[in-house]
């Protein structure tokens, strides 16, 4: 079938009796600067079986002994399959709730996705995309981690786009009917989290079958207003893009000695994912406000305007919003000045992208303007107070148009948008092979 990109993974997990809460560890990409969470996370695991020892967290990757320490990671991976601390289920999905704090828990399924149809360069076409720019820097020093490993363990969230709540939601009225297979806390603030197991079968073919309709072309063109010129986007990741390149690139190294019979079924082939219905309500989607630092006001605007104007839009400073609902404005502060900066008939589907396009132009031609993404807008407000700051206020995102940015307008600038602090995002639990 040419759009289904799922599989059904035979996944890993420690067995019953297992303490899951040393065993689950917070993604390796966050607290890059607190080595000191770390430590924590070290000390609470102690000599228990844990994906910490699986994984390298990124703030030791730039350490003298990285080399050491993956190696040793390497031979604790073959040592905790030797040993049954992991054991390989039958193939199945794994069914997730994770309660973090807020008023409702994220539901996701955890299964495999196709990497084949996943591209994370610009002007991609695949149906698998990212929703932020990938910094391809990024990837040789995790590609480094992964070469050699056995398994892989999984921190990639990828969303879709269900309003109506058709593929994930309804296997929560049947968990009566499905092996509850873990069920712990998460250290360091991380909550809750419980998974069910749903074997390979009716269940499942429901699930690929209900993932693969997000591909039909008329549903598509009607949902986001679009015709076949505009690429097919199913599955959009929202977290653990860096990953997932990884798992690509990896991919793509290991292919080159295969066969293509030997390709279809390669275990490298299909990275382990969360896949997340965007319009869960755990997920909560939030602008990122723009604070420019050592800048001059009206050259600002100047630049900004003429920028704009070159791109067949109308930009301008007004005293407050436009009657035009079609235009993008963003109230902003300085110093002695407050006011909004308006952009009609804009050529981005959506706000962010077109601050952020015109900013880039400015601190380009610009190098000693700094820039910075700060969360609260009343912070924003403070630091415009000070001498050559200037503060954008960005308007709140429709989740629909997340989807809808990347498929008008390719991937979104970065720091579109906020999903959850850093103790909400996700903790490795399962693992699966990646090698024959």
């Amino acid at each position: 079938m040419a759009n289904r990109c799922t599989r059904i993974p035979e996944i890993m997990l420690p067995p019953k009796g297992t303490d899951l809460s040393k065993w689950a560890v917070i993604a390796c990409d966050q607290y890059t600067s607190q080595p000191e969470y770390w430590a924590e996370t070290d000390r609470i695991v102690g000599d228990a079986p844990s994906t910490l020892r699986l994984t390298l967290p990124e703030v030791y990757l730039e350490e003298v002994d990285v080399a050491a320490r993956t190696e040793t990671i390497h031979k604790t991976m073959r040592r905790y399959i030797e040993e049954g601390t992991l054991q390989t289920l039958p193939a199945g999905i794994i069914l997730t709730e994770r309660w973090s704090g807020g008023a409702c828990p994220r539901r996701g399924i955890v299964l495999a996705m196709d990497l084949e149809a996943y591209e994370y360069t610009p002007g991609s076409a695949s149906l698998i995309r990212p929703t932020e720019k990938t910094v391809v820097e990024r990837i040789p020093p995790r590609l480094k981690v992964r070469q050699g490993a056995c398994m892989e363990l999984p921190h990639i969230m990828i969303l879709i786009d269900d309003p109506d709540r058709t593929i994930i939601e309804p296997l929560f009225e049947k968990t009566a009917s499905f092996d509850r297979i873990y069920d712990t806390d998460l250290m360091q603030n991380g909550g809750h989290i419980t998974g069910w197991f749903i074997p390979k079968g009716v269940e499942t073919d429901t699930v690929e079958a209900g993932l693969e309709a997000l591909c039909d072309r008329a549903a598509f063109n009607q949902k986001y207003g679009c015709t076949d010129a505009q690429a097919l986007l199913p599955y959009a990741v929202g977290d653990g893009n860096h990953s997932m390149a990884t798992a690509k690139a990896y991919w793509e190294e290991t292919k080159k000695s295969l066969s293509a019979e030997e390709q279809q079924n390669h275990p490298a082939r299909y990275a382990l994912v969360e896949v997340v219905n965007i319009h869960d309500e755990s997920l909560i989607i939030e602008p990122i406000h723009r604070i420019l630092f050592g800048v001059e006001t009206n050259e600002l605007f100047g630049s900004l305007t003429a920028f704009y104007e070159s791109q067949g839009c109308k930009a301008y400073v007004a005293e407050q919003a436009p009657a035009d609902a079609a235009a993008h404005y963003y109230p902003f502060r300085a110093e002695n000045r407050s006011g909004v900066f308006v952009v009609e008939n804009p050529k981005w589907s959506i706000p962010v992208a077109t601050i952020q396009t015109g900013l880039d132009a400015y601190l380009g031609a610009h190098p000693s303007a700094k820039i910075d993404y700060i969360h609260g807008a009343d912070v924003v407000a403070a630091l415009a107070e000070k001498p050559g700051n200037l503060g954008f206020i960005l308007p709140d995102i429709a989740k629909n148009d997340l989807f809808r940015g990347v498929i008008f307008d390719g991937v979104l600038p970065r720091k579109t948008f906020s999903m959850g602090e850093a103790h909400e995002k996700r903790y490795y639990m399962e693992a699966k092979t990646i090698v024959k």
